[in-house]
């Protein structure tokens, strides 16, 4: 089954609103209304845990290329974009839906981008250190064996997600549904690009509180590309 067509499935599986001639009106817009909301419920909910920091289980020390730090560099970084990104779509977007969506993609990911910093702070150690997912190991790269791990600036970048300066540029200049496709392809891969790297710090970060970001992190985003996907098919993106 296509993506469409599940789409279309799950949408006369929730029925729809009858009118007074007895047609029946289709839900399908609504979906992801109510997913957009959820996602802006969690937002806040993220927002209100991150005044709670470390508390009294902090660590006296934290290695500056531990698991814990090497997310909170890189995913300030990732986030960056994110929030770039979400900006200029929310600025010159028709479409409503688009426009919420981008606006919690935005604002979100600040939050969680300022308290990443914070982190760094809080443990004493640089803002800035090492490669690119240079605390990640081979098995957290998907689709790579140990042999084929990228090196490059360029070749991590890609494996995050994080859009070129070109597409950044294509991004810019685009304008009404071209805009809203492209911004869409552009941010499900930087959301995609964003899921191992929050794995690799469950798996093996030592702070609890940054888990617990990043299995909201995750989660999160999972729910936007799944947004996101409905909204490519609402606005027949290619």
């Amino acid at each position: 089954m296509s993506e469409s067509e599940a789409v279309a499935d799950s949408t006369s599986a929730a029925g729809g609103a009858s009118g007074s001639d007895g047609t029946t009106t289709p839900r399908r817009r609504r979906w992801p209304l109510v997913l957009i909301a959820c996602i802006a419920i969690a937002a806040v909910a993220f927002a209100i845990g991150r005044f709670t920091a470390f508390g009294a289980g902090a660590p006296a020390t934290l290695a500056s290329d531990s698991a814990d730090a090497g997310f909170a560099r890189d995913m300030q970084v990732h986030h960056a974009q994110a929030v770039d990104m979400a900006m200029q779509i929310y600025r010159k977007t028709t479409d409503d839906q688009l426009r919420t969506l981008s606006y919690d993609i935005a604002t979100s990911q600040a939050a969680q981008k300022g308290e990443m910093f914070g982190w760094l702070v809080a443990w004493g150690l640089p803002q800035n250190g090492g490669a690119l997912m240079s605390w990640m190991t081979d098995a957290d790269h998907p689709g790579h064996g140990s042999a084929a791990t990228p090196t490059s600036d360029a070749e991590l970048r890609a494996e995050m997600g994080i859009a070129t300066d070109a597409k950044l540029a294509e991004l810019a200049r685009a304008t009404g549904a071209t805009a809203d496709c492209l911004f869409l392809g552009l941010m499900i891969r930087h959301h995609e690009g964003a899921i191992p790297m929050a794995d690799a710090v469950l798996a093996r970060g030592a702070e609890a509180r940054v888990r617990e970001v990043a299995a909201a992190m995750k989660a999160g985003q999972l729910a936007e590309i799944d947004a996101m996907r409905f909204l490519q098919s609402r606005l027949r993106c290619a």
